[in-house]
């Protein structure tokens, strides 16, 4: 029995899920991370091998591809044998946008480069830090991770170097980033789920990997939830609803729109759909999400307080759910101050304003992919935590006004699981 195993590297944990050639899911695993613990290389390491050893030996001796998705933009300066020179700066982390004055005198109008949390501006940061002195590649979260598993550095995929600056359009980078006389290497961008290279001998030796087992090319938590959900057609979106919120709508056309944070990936042929012209995953991240529910109610109580809201009625309250200040879609700002008040004494009426707030702001990042030429949306799947609320649910079917339901598989693993089992019978590429 051939099995293939997906490793999910989100922002509240790693996750893993192994699937047969008939795409059933033989086993899963989980790992969470601490706060602490988010932005350090060596306990992504930890969590990827326990991962491994969550997997039953017998099912592990059947693995034959192994593919990892990471958080879009959590990047690190590596030395030539892929040790990190300093810690790697997260998804999320802003303090790149002290170089985008300098970027926009070489970046195209509205590249998504041009963003205060790209890798591009984060590499740039990164290179003014002592540390660099003794930096020689730049690698994204995944491509560290499978770099562990296969030890060929400078490896990556074009979902993960989109923000880069590659050139996704000709599978290239383009002329204006020799302009920045980069002090350290760029990966080699290959197509995701493509075959990078066979799983080292010490690690096969330690986990009981099939002998056969090989790496591939990896994607970003998002898309690989995309993957996972069962959309397939043009005009269908997915939502991830985890700490952070992420929408992908499948189009026709490619948008990028820096100003509010829209960018575009390119979308391999997976399942050989609609062959006659490239299709792109359009979308955005917000910074709102689970993350800030959680600041205020446990899990338990989410559960609970949910079950009394009355979802047919719209809540007074206008709120802007974020943690910190700053916000990267459908509004790039930042220095966007959360609005979280005012707080009424009902915990019941709280969580509902939360709710409808967050509903809104996906909405709305909806409407502004429609209006800058994506398809019409026609339906949305829901990824993550979120996609298990029902009357959230129920209220963000009344805000986006199509049908509204979970992914097929709400895990991100999932689809990286698929990935890899496509990769390795081969993949189609556009």
């Amino acid at each position: 029995m051939s099995l293939y195993l997906g490793i999910d590297f989100g922002t509240s944990g790693a996750r893993c899920a192994v699937i047969d050639s008939f795409e059933k899911i033989q086993a899963t695993g989980r790992y969470p991370f601490d706060i602490a613990a988010c932005g350090v290389p060596t306990s992504w390491q930890e969590a990827l091998f326990s991962l491994f050893e969550q997997i039953p030996l017998l099912l592990r001796q059947d693995v034959e591809a192994i593919a990892i998705n990471g958080t879009s933009s959590t990047v690190m300066l590596c030395d030539a044998t892929g040790k990190p020179v300093d810690a790697p700066l997260l998804y999320n982390d802003p303090r790149g946008a002290v170089m985008l004055e300098k970027l926009y005198e070489i970046a195209p109008p509205q590249h998504t480069v041009l963003n205060t949390t790209s890798s591009l501006v984060k590499l740039l940061w990164m290179l003014q830090l002592p540390s660099a002195i003794k930096a020689k590649h730049l690698l994204h979260q995944a491509d560290w991770l499978a770099f562990l598993l296969h030890g060929v550095i400078g490896i990556s995929d074009y979902h993960n170097a989109l923000k880069l600056g590659y050139d996704v359009d000709n599978l290239n980078y383009p002329k204006w980033l020799e302009k920045l006389n980069l002090a350290v290497e760029l990966p080699q961008v290959l197509t995701p789920g493509s075959v990078i290279a066979p799983v080292l001998p010490e690690i096969i030796n330690r986990y009981g990997f099939s002998r056969s087992c090989v790496v591939c090319a990896g994607t970003t938590d998002s898309i690989a939830a995309f993957i996972a959900s069962g959309a397939t057609k043009p005009g269908e979106g997915v939502t991830s609803l985890g700490s952070t919120l992420a929408i992908k709508l499948l189009s026709h056309k490619k948008i990028e729109n820096s100003q509010y944070g829209i960018y575009s990936h390119r979308f391999p042929n997976f399942r050989k759909q609609d062959t006659q012209q490239k299709l792109w995953l359009v979308g955005g991240a917000s910074n709102t999400g689970g993350a800030v529910l959680r600041q205020f109610f446990s899990s338990d109580e989410l559960e609970s307080l949910s079950s009394k809201i009355d979802a047919t009625k719209t809540s007074h309250l206008d709120y802007y759910p974020l943690i910190k200040p700053g916000e990267r879609f459908p509004i790039n700002d930042d220095s966007l101050k959360p609005r979280l008040e005012p707080r009424p004494n009902d915990d019941v009426e709280f969580l509902h304003g939360l709710l409808e707030s967050i509903a809104r702001i996906e909405a709305r990042g909806y409407e502004l992919l429609q209006q800058f030429g994506a398809n019409t949306l026609s339906r949305v799947y829901t990824a993550g935590g979120g996609a298990a609320n029902k009357a959230w649910t129920e209220i963000r079917r009344r805000y986006l006004r199509v049908a509204v339901q979970a992914s097929i598989n709400t895990e991100a693993a999932y689809g990286t699981a698929l990935l890899a089992k496509l990769g390795r019978q081969g993949l189609e590429a556009y």
